[in-house]
């Protein structure tokens, strides 16, 4: 059902109200939003449809925030690497510009659908794909939906379905699959691929990577961190990040505009040291870390272990949020080789406010600095060990990223 303008005029107040109270920015100009919401209001709350609608508040908070605002319902189209756990690279065949399957996350909905890192993208759900140019964004697709494909496999046209999943988080809706998949390589080598990292806390995942840890890999002397296609997620990373060292280290801290604009030493800001490995504590986090979007996190202080100063974290373009916090620690602490590509440069803290209709506006609250300094967000993170994707490797069933990573390892 379309929205009466009265209802437009509401979620347009509410969206004004939220961006001017909450977002993130310590330049944030009250009067150039104030501008820029006047300029966009007739045609806003004028609207012939719900997609107008919606394609308009994404035009005026885009010139506010071309990456970091969004409204979202549960018909909004997500990026490929929440919604069928894949990402794509822009190339070009014989026919021109093609999508193509990059990163498969294992046990994901790609992989169950049998999609290959390499196969070319024709037609999703009975229409051409295409992307725009080199550098065109990826294809988002719905949650809760069958997405039909049509892919191009060496010389051979595949279909395959793929079924989206039914987000568990409304503010950050992706298909769930097994964030952690270990392995041994040749050479004794730990291979660790995590695939995101779930939950806001991350017990669950900090219980199975002490399960891991401490059992197939527990004494293995050389690791592969892979983080290729992560798209981020909650705070368990902390865990993951305390295996690479012995000791208690600073990893950085979330900064919010009051914090920005009020000078606030980061020294003053409350400590999260430990992923709580039972549920019990949930509620003294809560009582302790209440309606904060700024906290210093440090690391956990795990103990010796055999592949300590032996680790390689692989990354690429699509590694972003929680994935390229950790790919940064090890790299500023040099506790890992980090080799692959650039990574996305998007990690700050974001707030979903419920407005009406099924609606929620994603902002930024808090941005992510490193206890060093420097913040990722616009500016990603440069491999030690530069390996750009081979899309021809990858359609002879290679992986030319681990391979280099094998190599450094070893070394």
């Amino acid at each position: 059902m379309d929205l009466n303008k009265a209802q437009r005029e509401a979620l347009l107040s509410k969206i004004e109200k939220a961006v001017s109270e909450k977002f993130y920015d310590p330049a944030f100009n009250q009067g150039l939003w104030e501008q820029i919401v006047a300029r966009n209001r007739e045609r806003i709350v004028n609207a012939a449809s719900t997609e107008a609608f919606e394609k308009s508040v994404a035009d005026m908070l885009h010139e506010l925030s071309p990456k970091t605002l969004g409204l979202l319902s549960k018909r909004t189209p997500i990026n490929p690497r929440n919604a069928i756990n894949a990402s794509f690279s822009v190339q070009r065949v014989d026919d021109g510009l093609r999508w193509v399957f990059q990163d498969i996350l294992p046990e994901g909905v790609a992989a169950q659908a049998g999609a290959k890192s390499g196969d070319i993208l024709l037609t999703a759900i009975g229409k051409e794909m295409r992307p725009a140019s080199q550098t065109a964004g990826e294809p988002p697709f719905e949650m809760s939906h069958e997405i039909s494909m049509t892919v191009r496999r060496g010389s051979s046209d595949i279909q395959y379905s793929l079924r989206t999943g039914d987000p568990k988080y409304k503010d950050n809706p992706y298909s769930d699959l097994k964030a952690l998949t270990a392995s041994t390589l040749d050479g004794g080598i730990a291979y660790l691929r995590v695939s995101l990292f779930p939950g806001k806390i991350g017990i669950d995942f900090a219980n199975e990577l002490d399960r891991i840890f401490q059992g197939p890999l527990a004494l293995l002397d050389r690791l592969i961190v892979d983080l290729r296609g992560n798209p981020g997620g909650g705070i368990g990373g902390l865990t993951l990040m305390s295996y690479l060292t012995p000791d208690r280290l600073p990893i950085g801290y979330s900064k919010n505009r009051k914090m920005a604009q009020g000078g606030i030493h980061p020294s003053t800001l409350p400590v999260f040291d430990r992923v709580p490995r039972s549920k019990l504590a949930i509620p003294g986090l809560a009582l302790k870390f209440m309606k904060k979007t700024s906290v210093f996190l440090y690391t956990e202080a795990q103990g010796s272990k055999a592949f300590r100063g032996r680790a390689v974290i692989l990354v690429n373009e699509h590694t972003s949020g929680a994935a390229e916090m950790l790919t940064q620690f090890a790299q500023e602490n040099r506790l890992a080789t980090i080799v692959g590509s650039k990574t996305s440069g998007r990690l700050v803290s974001r707030s979903a406010t419920k407005l009406d209709a099924g609606y929620r506006l994603i902002i930024p609250v808090a941005a992510y600095v490193s206890a060093r300094g420097n913040q990722i967000e616009g500016n990603g993170i440069e491999p030690d060990v530069a390996v750009p994707w081979s899309f021809a490797d990858a359609g002879e069933g290679k992986d030319n990223q681990l391979a280099a990573g094998i190599e450094q390892v070893l070394r």
